[in-house]
């Protein structure tokens, strides 16, 4: 059981590196898609379609989920890979309406994911390298994110940040506790 964070910007090669680490593991691969289905652009489709087909056909995708605690319980002992985290907070922001509640969230997920023994491989954006949003919702979500992304790497045993396709290692994990 670990939880690693795959962090990046846009395009940066942080999924497919989520994806190898994922091939590297033993056991069932499950894909947890954070991206809606329903309701979105022809281009935004086309895009989970070209996910889809990218992904090995011995993976199991689940999407349209977001209670971490859940999937957590039902996927015990295997591989998840949380694509994306910065999604999944859009959801949640969305329906909660609360930063706090989202991560009160995020935290009853991990600790979730810890005492179920999955190991997740969890990839997010790094959205903080940039100006500051002129709006405030924009501005909420950005803080948002980089709370939860700090939530996250503190609780992860393996921190990679992916830059144009090379994954430089943050934080290792620690050699000396069993996993």
């Amino acid at each position: 059981m670990s939880i690693t964070l795959v962090i990046g910007g846009s395009r940066s090669g942080k999924s497919s590196r989520a994806e190898a680490l994922a091939r590297d593991l033993e056991g069932e691969v499950v894909y947890v898609a954070t991206c809606r289905t329903a309701g979105l652009d022809a281009e935004m489709e086309a895009r989970i379609h070209r996910h889809r087909e990218d992904r090995p056909n011995h993976w199991q995708t689940v999407e349209d989920r977001f209670d971490l605690v859940d999937l957590a319980v039902d996927y015990a002992g295997r591989v998840l890979l949380l694509d994306c985290l910065t999604l999944w907070l859009a959801h949640w922001l969305e329906v909660d309406g609360e930063i706090d509640a989202v991560l009160r969230r995020l935290e009853g997920g991990l600790a979730a994911f810890r005492e179920s023994g999955v190991t997740v491989i969890i990839v997010s954006n790094e959205v903080g390298c940039g100006i500051v949003p002129l709006g405030p919702e924009t501005r909420a979500y950005r803080d948002l994110v980089g709370w939860a992304n700090q939530l996250v790497a503190r609780a992860a045993d393996r921190v990679e940040w992916v830059v144009a396709g090379i994954p430089v290692e943050i934080k290792a994990p620690d050699r000396s506790r069993p996993s």
